[in-house]
């Protein structure tokens, strides 16, 4: 069998995998220009030029996102399909954690989750809160687009001059799962004297604490556990501690796989095994 390439194309950035099989990933790459049509072209070029792939070796090319509309024709004559952006998000998810069933999310510019079972992939809704949100703020407060600018800001926040916290409203704890310093409302407490760190920190707190609870709310429905978080923002340290707090909180387990920020382009590869399977 040949190798099959996954590709998920966003509005201006690129995802590209491969597989020599099920079971034998290439390293994933993203790359990054002003259309998708020259993101898809860079993005296959730069890959398989990185791994040494000819044309020839490329049995299939599977492509998904947004911008997968704008691809009409085979790429470069190689059998392309389309997939659904959610089935490749539900698969990815599964195959990085290696779980039966999961509630996977997929934090790109906004958030979407997918529950798996099996070979079963249902998309459940999602959030507009996501990526675009934190990058749509932290720019129009803090004149920051840049996701390492963003952290490095937030690691010398202090939150309490932020969000209202439980202590602030309450002398004991509400509930034996919610501690004191629980959010009890997002920038409920914007201080005069909040600094540009404190904002920075407010910022992605608030979008990955609500990314959290609906997730959250989403596998208690399964009455399942294991949350396992995908896309871009999975690879932000801050997403770590606060996604940490909430499964201590609400007895969740959250799973940040290796290529987390990569699940959804890897489930669009693994799709053409997924059909072969099941066809």
């Amino acid at each position: 069998m040949g190798i099959v390439l996954g590709i998920d194309i966003g509005g201006s950035t690129t995802k590209i995998c491969g597989f020599h099989n099920e079971g034998d990933l290439i390293q994933p790459l993203s790359v990054k220009a002003d259309d998708p049509i020259s993101s898809v072209y860079g993005a296959f070029g730069k890959f398989t030029s990185l791994h040494g792939i000819t044309l020839g070796q490329v049995e299939r090319v599977m492509v998904t996102g947004a911008g997968s509309s704008y691809i009409s024709e085979d790429l470069y004559g190689i059998p392309t399909e389309h997939v659904r952006e959610f089935d490749c998000v539900g698969l990815g998810g599964q195959y990085l954690a290696k779980l039966e069933e999961a509630i996977v999310v997929s934090m790109g510019t906004g958030t979407a989750l997918v529950h798996v079972k099996g070979d079963h992939m249902a998309y459940l809704g999602g959030t507009g809160v996501g990526g675009g949100t934190l990058f749509g703020l932290s720019e129009s407060m803090l004149d920051v687009r840049d996701m390492d600018v963003l952290e490095t800001l937030a690691e010398n926040g202090d939150i309490s001059k932020v969000d209202l916290r439980i202590s602030d409203i309450s002398k004991k704890e509400l509930s034996p799962t919610l501690d004191l310093d629980t959010t009890a409302s997002n920038f409920g407490k914007l201080s005069d004297l909040a600094t540009r760190e404190d904002l920075a920190l407010g910022i992605i707190n608030m979008v990955f604490e609500t990314i959290g609870m609906i997730s959250v709310f989403a596998a208690r429905g399964f009455e399942i556990r294991d949350v396992v978080l995908t896309g871009k923002l999975s690879s932000m340290k801050k997403a770590r501690s606060v996604f940490g707090k909430l499964g201590q909180m609400f007895n969740m387990n959250f799973i940040f796989p290796e290529n987390s920020r990569y699940g959804t382009v890897i489930g669009a590869a693994l799709l053409h095994f997924h059909k072969l399977r099941n066809c």
